[in-house]
C-alpha cells in the first residue's frame, strides 16, 4: 500500500473505532492473520493485532459492546464509559498504521486518529440521546443494528479495496459533522419548547 492508501486506511478505521472500537480491531486482527490486508515492511509490528489473545478480548469486547448497544440508557452509560477509550483507541490504531520512522507522520496520525474517533463518537452518543428519549420500544435496537451492519461493512470496503478508504474516510467525517450539528440543533429546539411547555421561558422585556 502507498502512503495515501495507508492514510486512508488509518482515517477510516479510526472513524469507525469511534462507532464501534472493538468491532474494528477484532476485524483489523481477522484480515490481518488471514492475510487479507497485506502490509508493507515498516508495519510488521501491527501484526499485534492478529494475536489469538488479542482477538479474543476483542471478541469479548465486540460481543458486551452489541449486547449493551441495544438496551436504551445502557447503551449511553456505555458511551459515557468510553469517551475517552474510543478516541485513544483510534489514535492508537492510526499510529500504528503509520511509518515508525517518521516521527512528524506519527505526530500527525495520532492526533488525527484521536480526533477522527472523538469525531465519531460524539455523533454516535449525540444520536443515541435523542434515540433514548423516543417512546418507540424499538428505536434503539433498529438504530443499533444499523450501525453495526454500517461498521462491519465499511470496515470491509477499506481493508479489501484500500483506494477507496481515503473516500469512505472523508464520507464518515462529513456525516459526522452534519450529524453533530442536526443533532445540536435539534437539542436546542427541544429544550426550548420543554420551557416554554413548563412555563420557564424567560419574559420579554417590555
Amino acid at each position: 500500500m502507498g502512503i495515501v492508501e495507508i492514510l486512508g486506511v488509518a482515517a477510516s478505521l479510526s472513524l469507525l473505532a469511534g462507532w464501534r472500537l472493538y468491532l474494528t480491531i477484532l476485524a483489523t486482527g481477522v484480515a490481518m492473520r488471514f492475510g487479507w490486508l497485506p502490509l508493507p515492511e515498516h508495519l510488521a509490528a501491527l501484526q499485534v493485532l492478529a494475536n489469538p489473545w488479542v482477538l479474543g478480548v476483542a471478541a469479548v469486547g465486540t460481543i458486551a459492546e452489541f449486547l449493551a448497544d441495544k438496551i436504551a440508557w445502557v447503551d449511553s452509560a456505555w458511551d459515557t464509559v468510553h469517551s475517552i477509550i474510543r478516541p485513544l483507541g483510534g489514535a492508537l490504531l492510526a499510529l500504528a498504521l503509520v511509518d515508525s520512522s517518521d516521527p512528524a507522520w506519527q505526530v500527525i496520525a495520532f492526533l488525527l486518529g484521536g480526533g477522527g474517533a472523538l469525531l465519531s463518537h460524539g455523533a454516535k452518543a449525540t444520536t443515541r440521546a435523542v434515540v433514548n428519549v423516543s417512546p418507540e420500544p424499538v428505536s434503539n435496537a433498529v438504530v443499533s443494528t444499523g450501525e453495526d451492519v454500517a461498521t462491519g461493512g465499511l470496515i470491509a470496503l477499506a481493508i479489501a479495496f484500500p483506494p477507496l478508504a481515503i473516500v469512505i474516510a472523508v464520507l464518515l467525517a462529513i456525516g459526522a459533522v452534519m450529524v453533530v450539528v442536526a443533532l445540536r440543533r435539534l437539542l436546542r429546539n427541544i429544550q426550548t419548547t420543554l420551557k416554554k411547555a413548563l412555563g420557564d421561558e424567560p419574559p420579554l422585556d417590555a
